[in-house]
C-alpha cells in the first residue's frame, strides 16, 4: 500500500505545525505497518534531496519562491508524482493545498485531508488569499473521502458549516511530543542566551500577527517583571512583522530565531512562564510541548487553545494586554503548574498515528 503525503514544506526539523505534526506521525505509521510505503513530499529549497527519514521516503517537487503560489505550485506538483508513483491514498495537510483535491480525484486517488486550522483568519493573506482558502476548506470537505479536523472546535465548526458531508468529518488531534534534555544540554542551551533556570517567560511561535505576539511584548514591558522575555522563533516570508518586533522590543526580550526542537526543550523545561497569546490556531503542539516538559502555562482563551482543556485559570482573553501584564507581573508562577493532567493519554502521538493508519486502509 503506498501512501503520500502532500502540501506540507518538508520533514525534519522544518518549522511549522504542519511539518511537526507529520514528523511525529509519519515515522510512527511507517514502523508500525509494515505493508504501508509512506513518503512525504515535501518543497525545494526545504528538501535539497531524496532521503529516508526513520522508515518514511521524502523527496520533493519544485516551489516558487511566492509565500501566495508556493503551496499551490508545489501541492499540484506533488500530486502529479504521487499519481506516477503509484500512490494508492493522498493524505493533504492544510485548506490552502485542499484547493486541489478535485485533482486527486481526477487522477483516481483516494484522498484524505488533515484540516490544520482555518487559516483564512491569518493576518499575513489579503482578501483575495482568504477567498481562495475558504475555497479549499470547501473542496476539501466536498471532494475528500475523509476530513481529519485536529481540535473538537474545529470539528464542530465544520460540522455546522458541512452538514451534508459530517459523517466524513472526524477529530484527531496534534500530539505532546516527549522532546528529549538532561540537565549538561540544557545549561549549554540557557548559557549561550544569559539565561537562568526559571528565570524567563517564553513564547515559541513564528513571528506572524496571529501568534499576537506584539501585545505579549508590551504586556511584558507594562507589567514591570525583572525576569526577560524570550521568543523562539523566526519570520515567515520575509515579513516586516519581525522587524517591527524588534523594534517595539526593549533590552529584556530575547529573540533566539528558529531553534531545533532538541534545543528548544531546553528552553521549555526550564521556563519560569510559557505563555501563548495567539489570535489563531490549529491546536497549539507548542503548548502541548511545553506542558510536557512541566513548564507552567498560561494561553489566550481562543477555541483551540481552551480545547487543550486546562483549568480556568491558565487563560486569559486574547488581545488584552492589560490583564496580561498584571498576569506577567506575578512574583511566582507555581499555581500555574499542571499537578494532574490527562493530556498524555489524550495526545498520545502513537495513538494519533494508529488512527491515522486506520484511516488509509479503510480508504484503500
Amino acid at each position: 500500500m503506498n501512501v503520500a503525503i502532500v502540501g506540507l514544506r518538508g520533514i525534519p526539523g522544518i518549522l511549522g505545525g504542519v511539518e511537526t505534526h507529520c514528523e511525529e506521525v509519519m515515522p510512527r505509521i511507517a514502523s508500525a505497518n509494515p505493508d504501508m510505503a509512506v513518503q512525504v513530499i515535501g518543497r525545494t529549497p526545504y528538501v535539497s534531496q531524496d532521503m529516508r527519514y526513520k522508515d518514511v521516503s521524502v523527496s520533493s517537487v519544485y516551489a516558487p519562491g511566492g509565500k501566495h503560489s508556493e503551496a499551490i505550485v508545489a501541492t499540484f506538483l506533488s500530486i502529479l508524482k504521487a499519481a506516477r508513483g503509484g500512490c494508492d491514498v493522498l493524505h493533504i495537510h492544510a485548506i490552502g493545498p485542499a484547493l486541489l483535491a478535485p485533482v486527486a480525484r481526477l487522477f483516481g486517488l483516494r484522498v484524505l485531508v488533515t484540516h490544520h486550522g482555518e487559516d483564512y483568519q491569518r493576518a499575513k493573506w489579503n482578501h483575495l488569499a482568504k477567498g481562495a482558502l475558504h475555497i479549499g476548506e470547501w473542496l476539501g470537505v466536498h471532494f475528500a473521502h475523509k476530513v481529519i479536523a485536529v481540535s473538537p472546535s474545529l470539528k464542530r465548526r465544520l460540522h455546522d458549516r458541512f452538514p451534508q458531508h459530517a459523517n466524513r468529518i472526524v477529530y484527531i488531534p496534534n500530539g505532546m511530543s516527549a522532546l528529549p534534555h538532561d540537565v549538561a544540554s540544557d545549561r549549554v542551551v540557557l548559557d549561550e542566551f544569559g539565561l537562568r533556570k526559571r528565570g524567563f517567560i517564553l513564547v515559541a511561535a513564528r513571528l506572524v500577527p496571529e501568534k499576537g505576539i506584539d501585545y505579549l511584548i508590551a504586556a511584558h514591558r507594562e507589567s514591570g517583571t525583572t525576569m526577560p522575555l524570550v521568543i523562539a522563533g523566526a519570520a515567515m516570508h520575509g515579513s516586516t512583522y519581525s522587524n517591527d518586533l524588534k523594534n517595539q522590543a526593549g533590552p529584556n526580550v530575547i529573540f533566539t530565531g528558529n531553534l531545533p526542537r532538541t534545543r528548544l526543550a531546553a528552553l521549555y523545561g526550564n521556563a519560569a512562564l510559557f505563555v501563548l497569546p495567539s489570535y489563531h490556531e490549529g491546536l497549539p503542539i507548542a503548548a502541548l510541548e511545553a506542558l510536557s516538559l512541566g513548564a507552567p502555562v498560561l494561553l489566550s482563551n481562543i477555541a483551540a487553545n481552551t480545547d487543550i482543556g486546562l483549568p480556568d485559570k491558565h487563560y486569559f482573553p486574547v488581545g488584552d494586554t492589560e490583564v496580561l501584564a498584571e498576569r506577567l507581573s506575578a512574583t511566582s508562577f507555581d499555581d500555574l503548574q499542571i499537578a494532574s493532567w490527562d493530556g498524555a493519554s489524550r495526545f498520545d502521538w502513537d495513538h494519533i498515528a494508529g488512527r491515522i493508519a486506520e484511516i488509509y486502509r479503510e480508504l484503500r
